[in-house]
């Protein structure tokens, strides 16, 4: 049988952590916990369940997973966040990768958990990650908050596995609405920074048809009320990334038009004599 080496990034997760340790325990023959500085009990948690722990600030979850990764000791790696957890039927199907794997890479469906409601809708589900995958075949690649790991070209096959990667979000609605604040923040930035712009039209769109198509066409509705605040914070999710990257991008053009100037008429910015 393979050995699995299970990779988990944290950062203060005590509220988490156990729950998702105490679901691999029957599949890890490793696990590895890289933390970014917690100031609470999470690294007291890991311990406690034999994991190997490793400290490390962070740089980004790309680079921050890729270093975890590094870290197994074992072929086989099942990369999970401290959020998450593994069903009965998930944890049956990846014994049986560890038997006999048929491709170098699995994706995992993804059943969120949302202020205790299970969305099945939304565009939520089955929101289909790779998260099983034989070391060395891919990387983990993408931006600052949309990771994503990739198989190499050439590298094999990619399989999915049944079962729910059971996955607890926010636990009130105001975890969501903090965490729109950070992501919309690092979005926008990163957006402008590549030379994005948004319109007034797309800003005064995007967001309303973002909320019809998760709500009417991805059937959110049929989740209740759970499923209505899902849809309206994602709409507003997509209203504040879009006003925040028209802002940012014509301060953007400010500071370029002053630079310039400055460059032209041999003049430093009042700001740099400070």
């Amino acid at each position: 049988m393979n050995r699995l080496s299970v990779v988990i990034i944290t950062k203060n997760e005590e509220k988490n952590l156990g729950r998702c340790l105490h679901s691999v325990k029957n599949i890890a023959d490793e696990i590895i916990v890289f933390d970014s500085n917690s100031t609470d009990d999470t690294l007291m948690i890991a311990k406690s369940f034999g994991a190997k722990v490793y400290t490390h600030p962070f740089e980004g979850y790309v680079k921050q997973k890729n270093l975890a990764n590094d870290k197994a000791s074992h072929e086989w790696v099942l990369s999970l966040d401290a959020d998450e957890a593994l069903s009965p039927e998930l944890e049956a199907s990846i014994l049986a990768v560890k038997k006999a794997p048929a491709h170098n890479a699995y994706e995992l469906k993804r059943l969120t958990n949302y202020c205790g409601t299970w969305i099945k809708h939304c565009g939520w589900y089955p929101d289909r990650k790779i998260r099983l995958f034989r070391k060395g075949h891919g990387a983990w690649m993408g931006d600052q908050i949309h990771e994503h790991w990739d198989l190499f070209e050439n590298a094999g096959t990619m399989g999915q596995l049944n079962g729910d990667l059971l996955h607890y979000s926010y636990y009130s609605f105001s975890d969501h609405i903090k965490q729109i604040e950070k992501f919309t923040e690092i979005a926008a930035r990163a957006a402008v920074a590549k030379g994005k712009d948004c319109s007034l039209i797309k800003l005064w769109l995007g967001p309303k048809w973002r909320f019809f198509t998760d709500y009417v066409v991805r059937l959110g509705f049929l989740d209740g009320y759970a499923g209505y605040m899902v849809c309206k914070y994602s709409a507003w999710a997509s209203f504040a990334k879009y006003s925040k990257m028209r802002q940012y991008a014509r301060l953007k053009r400010v500071r370029e038009k002053v630079e310039k100037n400055a460059a032209t008429y041999n003049y430093q910015p009042y700001g740099q004599y400070r």
